[in-house]
């Protein structure tokens, strides 16, 4: 008989990638680096162990949104004070201060909810520019861009 085998979290072997989202569609990084997040890549997936890769994502104010997602995907939030739902667009959110934002939102909505999504959600690092503080590490470059065609369609 075959048996699956579940590993603990100290027998994970994590590495450390670099993904420059310059010019590549939002939804497909998102649902890629939330695969690799979680660990599904790996043959020795377990789905109650944090068993993922920690991910630095650059450039991600140069990310692209395709149709009319810039101006039709609205965030909504209340500030707490009567009348106080507050709105903007994934295009003013890319145009403003903090642009990677949009990237970190559209990731953590594809993880889990609960401890291990949050666990797993801090293994994730993104920056607007092209530096990052990470360079100790030495992350492996992930071309998502030439993986597919696909990948970097968009306006």
């Amino acid at each position: 008989m075959k048996q699956t085998r579940s590993i603990r979290a100290a027998e994970v072997d994590k590495r450390w990638l670099l993904v420059d989202a310059e010019g590549v569609v939002l939804g497909r990084l998102a649902s890629l680096i939330a695969a690799r997040l979680r660990g599904k890549h790996k043959p020795s997936f377990t789905p109650h162990v944090d068993c993922g890769d920690h991910i630095i994502v650059v450039n991600a104010g140069k990310v692209k949104l395709t149709g009319n997602k810039a101006q039709g995907d609205v965030f909504h939030w209340h500030t707490g004070y009567p009348g106080g739902i507050k709105s903007r667009t994934k295009g003013q959110i890319l145009a403003g201060r903090h642009p990677e934002r949009v990237v970190e939102k559209a990731v953590q909505r594809m993880l889990p909810r609960g401890p291990l999504g949050r666990r797993v959600f801090g293994n994730l690092r993104v920056y607007p520019g092209p530096d990052h503080p990470h360079v100790a590490q030495q992350p492996e470059m992930w071309d998502i861009a030439g993986a597919n065609p696909k990948n970097t369609r968009g306006k």
